[in-house]
């Protein structure tokens, strides 16, 4: 089957580019459990896009310890009889850290990053969604989930581009990246079928996948 040698798949992207429904979709497709971001357990992060630097490490710290459980629960999990979509690499949290600490803050950051030690499970596959920062912009404002309300549009180009950094660098596994801006995962069967064909297909350690390629 499809995804037999993908017990582990990771759906990354920026805030806005869609990775949690598409981890929805592809988990109730292969009959997987889920492993997802709670950004509305975060009680720092409204206030975070108000007041960045104010609430920049609150908001970070929060976030690596509550990812931090998850990935120690995910690794003691038997993922040889259990499959696992996540809407999350947890090796790019320090891309966030990087982007919104103050030096002082980061070092203090990384230090706690080292001293958790954690070993997190290697995925089987990485789905790197990408679209262009209006289109974020636009899909953002559209959900308009309350504590997204602050974020502003400089602040997504920047995110863009630091994870087009991170993933250029990333070799960790194998990656296909997808360009989101004319795919409808979540509403198109046919683009969803396309996606699952590209998967299938896969070859190679870092693959592209767009409309029509």
């Amino acid at each position: 089957m499809l995804f037999d040698k993908y017990r582990y798949v990771v759906v990354e992207g920026p805030i806005g580019v869609g990775k949690t429904s598409l981890a929805h979709r592809l988990a109730q497709h292969i009959g997987s459990s889920t492993l997802l971001e709670k950004p509305d357990e975060n009680p720092f992060l409204a206030r975070f896009y108000q007041d960045p630097p104010r609430y920049a490490l609150a908001t970070q710290l929060f976030f690596l310890f509550q990812r931090g459980n998850e990935v120690r629960d995910l690794a003691q999990m038997d993922l040889f009889r259990e499959s696992t979509v996540a809407d999350y690499l947890f090796e790019k949290d320090p891309l966030f850290a990087r982007l919104n600490l103050n030096e002082e803050e980061f070092a203090l950051y990384q230090q706690i990053y080292r001293s958790l030690q954690l070993q997190a499970p290697v995925p089987d596959l990485v789905i790197y969604l990408q679209a262009a920062p209006e289109t974020l912009a636009e899909r953002v404002h559209r959900r308009a989930q309350p504590y997204e309300l602050g974020i502003s549009d400089s602040y997504l180009l920047r995110l863009s581009q630091s994870y087009s950094d991170f993933f250029y660098h990333y070799d960790a596994a194998p990656v296909l990246m997808v360009n989101s801006e004319h795919l409808n995962f979540v509403d198109g069967d046919e683009d969803f079928t396309l996606l699952l064909k590209r998967i299938e297909e896969m070859r190679g350690p870092r693959e592209f996948f767009s409309r029509g390629t």
